[in-house]
């Protein structure tokens, strides 16, 4: 039984968090959007939250962990969607958002503590002229380190594709979970071993990514009678080289109905764009023979009364949307192949009907335009969700499923990130660094 008393005691001026409710808020995420993680890590809590302010401290925790040998699960904005950041053995939860200092930027490479939030990095570099390249819809509370350690796309993939492409993600500074811990350098393919690795394979502390020029962007709705005509346009205006743009999103009728701020028509299909205001003239060349009817067209960065930023509308913003309103929902994020993807995105809403409600994203993969979904599902049970996962999965559309809490069982391809395991072994020797999220780790034998 772990003395916490004594163990905060021993972090000296290092500061903790013992207050209950705390550390429950401490130790949850989104989750929720799941009833079936709800159903298993509601009662999930940290034993103890601390608060780095420096790496010094993140190193002296570290040690501390492995000293005592109990659980250490990194938390950053607490915006994951698959418990990534609960504590599936209690132990102690370390909130890294007080490392928010940008380090540097310089020619298009920024580097940056991982607390940073994704909203103040753009905010700060933009004024140089320089932006990030992408982010999730959970932008405005999101941390870089959360985005890398737990994502793999966002707004900005349908030009960029994923963190995973080459030379998105530049070098990770990492420690290891030690009693006497190390301070190592990942570079190039390396970073993938903590790229959407949930902390499991070190303690990332600072990031370099590549950045993209800053462009006048222009937040543009635009609403479709025929869902198939909405997202025929998107993979229209996805595959026009010319037009610079970094959010195109698909999202069939009555969803938009449960969006609170964007007055959309009613029964229509809505595609929601990001696009350069450079672009608008041969984009809305494209619609006039498209057919649908453009009803919003505003600078992005113009929030002025209030206006939510349009991409919080897409992304897994679609569906808290609708979780505001009706809490029985929940969804699956699917991977079409490029080639097949409108052809299978139309015989899945054929299939299912009003029980799955299509959401698209387009985005870029292996430098060919398709679409990944995050459609709405209305929830029954455990076994029509695996009915449904089954159904895709055969039809050869991919599933990242988000009812599960492991690496290996919520990725697409079935297994963790290449050298993965490799470097939690390295790094992690104790296994206390998120415990139970790698399922198939066999901890190293350490004396």
């Amino acid at each position: 039984m772990t003395d916490w008393q004594r163990f905060a005691a021993e972090l000296g001026a290092i500061p903790t968090i013992t207050d209950p409710a705390l550390v429950r808020q401490k130790s949850r995420d989104f989750y929720w959007y799941s009833p079936i993680l709800k159903k298993q890590l509601d009662r999930k809590f940290a034993d103890l939250v601390v608060v780095p302010r420096t790496e010094e401290d993140v190193i002296a925790v570290a040690a501390k962990c492995a000293k005592w040998q109990v659980p250490l699960t990194i938390r950053g904005g607490g915006t994951g969607n698959y418990g990534q950041a609960v504590p599936l053995e209690g132990g102690v939860v370390l909130e890294m958002t007080a490392l928010d200092r940008i380090i540097s930027l310089q020619d298009g490479l920024l580097t940056a503590q991982v607390g940073c939030k994704l909203a103040d990095i753009d905010a700060a570099t933009t004024l140089g002229g320089w932006e990030l390249r992408m982010h999730p819809s959970t932008k405005r509370t999101a941390t870089l380190g959360g985005f890398i350690a737990g994502g793999s796309a966002g707004v900005g993939s349908i030009t960029w594709g994923g963190l995973r492409d080459p030379g998105n993600v530049i070098s990770a500074r990492v420690i290891s979970c030690e009693k006497t811990p190390r301070i190592i350098t990942l570079t190039g393919e390396e970073v993938a071993g903590v790229n959407h690795a949930y902390g499991t394979t070190g303690i990332i502390t600072e990031l370099t990514v590549a950045m993209a020029p800053v462009q006048p962007w222009m937040d543009v709705a635009i609403a479709f009678d025929d869902f198939d005509d909405a997202a025929r346009f998107g993979q229209e205006i996805g595959e026009a080289s010319g037009i610079a743009k970094k959010l195109l999103s698909v999202i069939a009728a009555p969803l938009p109905r449960y969006f609170r701020g964007l007055h959309t028509p009613e029964g229509k299909h809505l595609l929601l764009g990001i696009i350069s205001a450079a672009s608008l003239v041969p984009l809305r060349e494209k619609l006039r023979r498209a057919g649908g009817h453009e009803f919003l067209c505003a600078p992005s960065d113009d929030l002025s009364g209030g206006r939510t930023p349009l991409y919080e509308y897409t992304w897994n913003h679609t569906t808290l949307q609708m979780l505001r309103n009706d809490k029985s929902v929940t969804y699956l994020q699917c991977l079409f192949p490029a080639g097949r993807n409108l052809e299978l995105v139309a015989e899945m809403r054929a299939k299912f009907g009003d029980e799955l409600l299509m959401h698209v994203e387009f985005l870029r993969i292996g430098g060919r335009v398709t679409c990944s979904a995050l459609p709405v599902i209305r929830y029954t049970t455990e076994e029509r969700m695996a009915e449904i996962i089954a159904i895709h999965e055969a039809a050869g559309i991919s599933i990242a499923n988000p009812h599960v809490v492991t690496l290996e069982d919520g990725a697409g391809h079935k297994k963790v990130g290449d050298g993965q395991p490799a470097l939690k072994a390295k790094l992690d020797p104790y296994a206390l660094l998120n415990p139970g999220k790698m399922r198939t780790y066999q901890q190293a034998k350490v004396a």
